[in-house]
């Protein structure tokens, strides 16, 4: 009977110390975000992973011979991992439940420049050239199933990539995030998951199902555009607070003295989303383009090359 009484007296408590722990925070200051750092031990491991195997596969193409871009390898350890390790684990990780304007910074580099940054990177390509036989088959089963056909699916992946951010900040689910440190992590992983699905195939690097036409590519991007002007302006303007109890209960403690409004906060969020979901659109849109006029000038050239041959075969003198 003690030990059961022991343990109804210690799991009530715990919470109490989660709450003191966010109570110890200092003031958030920009300088914060590149100094208090707190390693958080799954993207850690994520991050290690990652770009572990991806430099023993540049290795391995080195060791025969074989040359990879440095852009790619750029993009993906430095850009990519460097930006999920960055959001998840500096001082946006360390403030990203205390005030929404910061979760919203990693909101979109998790969800749109740690994508991009990947697709950049050509993991896909670079695990084709390097793997041995078997696993190499069982990479282009996957590749070629219906399921990663179907949530490649470019009209699935723009509506999950543009609705989901609704559904996380006008259901439960933000609310969720902040009461539990698995849901939370979960939300990360999410919004890396959808946008890699609606940016992998649109990038076109990687042979990965789901790729379109440059023209579709571009418009998918510029439709992309209003929705998170539209999503921005709304958490502005509303006058509802998002996630408000958890918020609410911070500023009854020590936090208080330093803690922004509550809707002077969510307004600065919904900005940040509105500003840069379409500053990075734009330049999205923009590496779109200049591929679509590369692949452009090749085909041309190609033609042009194609048309040489056949005026010369049908010549008099090539017939003589």
């Amino acid at each position: 009977m003690q030990q059961g009484h022991k343990v109804h007296t210690v799991v009530p408590a715990l919470p109490i110390l989660l709450s003191a722990d966010l109570e110890v925070l200092p003031r958030f200051t920009l300088g914060r975000v590149f100094s208090d750092w707190g390693i958080d031990p799954i993207p850690f491991v994520v991050t290690v992973w990652a770009v572990g195997l991806y430099v023993l596969g540049v290795a391995v193409l080195h060791r025969r011979g074989d040359r990879w871009p440095v852009g790619r390898t750029l993009a993906f350890v430095g850009l990519g991992m460097g930006s999920f390790f960055f959001a998840t684990s500096s001082g946006l990780g360390r403030y990203d439940t205390t005030l929404l304007s910061v979760h919203m910074v990693q909101h979109m580099l998790l969800s749109m420049v740690v994508p991009l940054a990947l697709a950049l990177g050509a993991p896909v390509t670079l695990a084709l050239r390097t793997l041995p036989p078997a696993p190499r088959r069982w990479l282009l089963a996957v590749l070629h199933s219906q399921v990663a056909k179907v949530l490649a699916f470019p009209p699935l992946a723009f509506a999950l990539y543009v609705l989901s951010p609704w559904a996380l900040y006008f259901s439960g689910w933000y609310d969720a995030s902040l009461a539990s440190a698995f849901v939370h992590q979960m939300m990360h992983v999410h919004l890396v998951l959808v946008g890699t699905l609606f940016f992998w195939p649109l990038m076109g690097v990687d042979p990965v199902p789901g790729r379109v036409s440059h023209p579709f590519r571009v418009l998918l991007t510029i439709m992309t555009l209003p929705f998170h002007a539209f999503l921005g302006v709304t958490i502005m303007g509303q006058t509802t607070i998002i996630g408000e109890e958890h918020y609410r209960e911070l500023r009854e403690g020590p936090m208080g003295a330093w803690l922004p409004a509550m809707l002077d906060d969510q307004h600065l969020a919904g900005g940040i989303l509105w500003a840069t979901g379409d500053l990075i659109g734009v330049l999205f849109f923009g590496v779109l383009f200049v591929q679509w006029l590369r692949s452009s000038m090749k085909e041309a050239a190609r033609e042009d090359r194609r048309l040489d041959l056949a005026e010369r075969r049908s010549s008099p003198s090539a017939v003589e």
